[in-house]
Order: C-alpha cells, then structure tokens, then sequence
C-alpha cells in the first residue's frame, strides 16, 4: 500500500544572535530561508527569515516526500489594525515634520530596500515576505484622525504621510483609507506632506488641487530608477516610471507643488541616473527634487545582500565597498544628519552632483511652505454648536 506524502514539516531552532554590523554572510543568504523563486513570484525578497524579536526561529524543510513543492505562492492578506490613535510623533533632530500618519502597515510594493521592514519585527513577523504580503489596515484612521484634530490642546503643524509604508499601495485602490484621511484634513484646513511612489495618487486629484489652492498639500513621488528591468526586480509592485512621471505632470497641471524624490541612490546601481531623473522629472513640471542615500538598518542589510546576490552577482562587491566608503567603513550608519546623505569624498560627489544638475535645471529655487491659517478645529463628537456658529 502507497504512503500518503506528508505534511510539511517545520523545525524549531533558538533564534540566531544579531550579526554585527560589518559580519560577513554567506553570499547567498540562509539557505533555510530562502523561498523558491515560484513562490515569491511578483515579490520583493527573497527569504522570509523570523523576526529578530522571536525567541525560536521556524525553518521549513522538505521531509523527503516533495512537500516543499506543494506549498502555494505567497499571497496577500490584509488584517485590521485596531489602533487607538493615528497620528504618531517623533523627534528626530534631521527630518522637517514631528509627526506623520500610516494609514497602513507593511506595504505590498516590495521595494528591496525598504527601510521600514525592520517594523514588521515588532508584530512577531518577518521584515522579508511577511512585510510584503501580510498587511494590517487601519480602516478607522479617518475618524480617529478627526478626534484627534478635535482634541482642545491639539496644535496644528504638517502632517507627513508616507513616510514609512505607501499610502497609496495597491490596497488603498479599494479601501480608500487615505482618500478618508484627506477628507478630514481638508474640511480642517490642515496641512500635509504626502510621499509615494504610486500613480494611484491621481485619484485624489480633486481633493489634492482645492487643498493646493489653500497651500495646505505638497507632494513627492520617488523616483529610483528610470529602467524599466531594474524598478521591476526592485520594487516589483510599484508603478513604472513613466507612471511615476506621469502623475507628477499631472499633479504639477493641477497646481499641487510637487517634488521628485531621487530615492535611494544605489551607488554601482542606480547613482548615474541622477541626472537624468531630475531632468524627465523638470520636464513633468517638478520644481523641487530631494535625494536619500540607501540606508540598511537591521534586516534590510540581509535583504538586500540576497537581493543584489540573486540580481546583480557581479556587482555584489563592488556596490558594497562604496557603500562603506559611505557609511564610515560600515554597512549602514544612523548618525542624525548623515544617515539620510553619507559621509566621505563619494558621498560629497554625489551631493555636488545633485545639486549642480538641479541648478542647471531650476530646481529648488523656491521651498513650498505650508499654512496652518486655515485650521479649524473639528467638533466632537456631542458637542453642541455656538449659539451663534
């Protein structure tokens, strides 16, 4: 009598310690955590190690019976995310907001270099597939928002949005969570920063040009790469480039003030491109471009070594020598003021490069600052109306 195959079987292993931040890995990554290239097909990553904070680490394995070849792609899923509140502070000394708003977390582009997957750690996930494909909506963020406004202390300052995962990430095509976080803002008069890299952003053209008209909104889409081979193998799930460059056109014609994020420069990747991004993004109307260095913090170093391994062997030494040359001899460095930009003589070329380009094209002659003239305090809930109002 034939033997059923059987199940998949998992092993449980006490979780690895923390490389250091210079340790050398194997050139391929984990060979336990990578996931066949079927499975993850349209995904970012390539493994889907356990998250730093788990005590065991689960590794699947193939028991003899083909089980490994059984299991199905990854897909995505999307569980609600029952916060108390939206708007969360910070007080970085090197970023120009003290407080932002997401409306989701996890984010479904799959951008390799994403520097907000190490957050997925913190829900007990994996900062490689599980960031990616499992996702956490916060379908309250609107009203939770407006009671915040509310709130009789609450003093209004810009709000960035998009600072950590994409708000306008494919899901937001029906939940429509962020264009409910816009309608509150402009019936409160107040102001915010959105960053994306989907042309989904046009969607909300019209709320985004009456806001525009008040200075209450400005918008920066990034711009990576203008191949069309590397953004799809980068950030498999994002809008192509012409997209991208389209709906800062579009946005531009509208008169929403735009900007074209140049990010992040790769060096041996994507830093000859430079110029000609801020040169297509001028053309689209852009009158302000910014630049982020690629950072690698916690998992994200891993990640992207799998990355560039599986996608760019040959430049895999290279890319990682200049960004130590960058970094201060190491893979990432998060010192306020120079984790964003880089230190050292290629770090300060790219910089010149930047700006001379942006000069020549008349970019950032003149920074969008936003209004708080506008805000008006919503009501709360049970409150009565001034006798007068």
């Amino acid at each position: 009598m034939s033997r059923a195959p059987s199940q998949l079987k998992t092993q449980t292993l006490p979780a690895a310690p923390a490389a250091p931040p210079t340790a050398a890995i194997a050139p391929f990554g984990d060979p336990d955590t990578l996931v066949e290239r079927q499975r993850r097909r349209g995904r970012g990553a390539q493994s889907n190690a356990s998250g730093r904070y788990e005590a065991e680490a689960r590794v699947a394995f193939d028991d003899g019976w083909q089980s490994l070849e059984e299991l199905p792609p990854f897909q995505t899923t999307v569980a609600v995310d029952t916060a108390r509140k939206v708007i969360t502070r910070n007080d970085s000394p090197d970023i120009g907001f003290d407080r932002s708003i997401n409306p989701y977390r996890g984010c479904e582009h799959g951008c390799v270099y994403c520097f907000a997957r190490p957050t997925h750690a913190y829900l007990g996930l994996s900062p490689g597939l599980d960031f990616e494909s499992r996702l956490f909506a916060k379908p309250d963020a609107a009203a939770l928002l407006e009671k915040e406004l509310a709130a009789a202390d609450y003093e209004p300052r810009m709000i960035a949005i998009g600072t950590n995962t994409d708000p306008y990430q494919p899901i937001e095509r029906d939940r429509q969570i962020m264009r409910g976080i816009l309608e509150v803002l402009e019936r409160a008069g107040h102001p915010v920063g959105i960053v994306t890299k989907s042309a989904l952003v046009v969607r909300d053209i019209d709320i985004l040009s009456r806001m525009a008209h008040r200075n209450l909104v400005k918008v920066a889409l990034s711009v990576t790469t203008m191949d069309p081979k590397l953004a799809r193998t980068m950030e498999p799930r994002a809008a192509t480039p012409p997209k991208r460059l389209e709906a800062l056109r579009r946005l531009a014609d509208a008169g929403v003030p735009t900007t074209v994020m140049v990010a992040p420069i790769i060096p041996a990747l994507n830093d000859a491109e430079i110029e000609r991004i801020l040169d297509a993004a001028a053309h689209a109307g852009v009158r302000e471009a910014s630049y982020v260095l690629l950072r690698l913090p916690l998992e994200v170093r891993d990640l992207f070594r799998e990355w560039l391994m599986a996608n760019h062997p040959d430049r895999y030494r290279h890319v990682f020598t200049l960004i130590r040359d960058m970094r201060g001899g190491r893979d990432y460095d998060s010192q306020w003021g120079t984790r964003m930009k880089g230190t050292g003589p290629l770090a300060w070329m790219i910089g010149r490069r930047f700006e001379i380009a942006c000069a020549k094209l008349g970019l950032n002659k003149k920074r969008t600052k936003l209004t708080t003239e506008h805000f008006v305090r919503p009501k709360r809930g049970g409150q009565q109306l001034g006798l007068f109002d």
